[in-house]
C-alpha cells in the first residue's frame, strides 16, 4: 500500500526536490479543480430541477398561482 506523500518527502516526479517546493501546489489545484467542476454540475442540476418544478403545472393545464390569485387564460399569468 502506498503512503500519502508528505510535504517534506522527495517529490514523486523525480526532480529530487521536496514535494512542497515542486508538485504539491499543482496536485492540490487538480483536486480543487475537480471539486469545482462537481460543484458546478450540482448547481446546474439543482437549477434545472427548480426551473422544472416552477414551470410544471398542477395536472389540469393551469399553473399554480399564489393564494388569493387565479390564472388568466387571456393574459397567461396569475391575477
Amino acid at each position: 500500500m502506498s503512503k500519502k506523500l508528505q510535504r517534506n518527502d522527495t517529490c514523486h516526479c523525480g526532480s529530487g526536490k521536496k514535494y512542497k517546493n515542486c508538485c504539491m501546489e499543482k496536485d492540490n489545484n487538480k483536486l480543487s479543480s475537480k471539486l469545482g467542476v462537481v460543484g458546478l454540475v450540482v448547481i446546474v442540476l439543482l437549477g434545472l430541477w427548480f426551473w422544472g418544478t416552477a414551470m410544471s403545472n398542477n395536472g389540469a393545464g393551469v399553473p399554480d398561482c399564489p393564494a388569493g390569485q387565479q390564472w388568466s387564460e387571456a393574459h397567461q399569468h396569475c391575477h
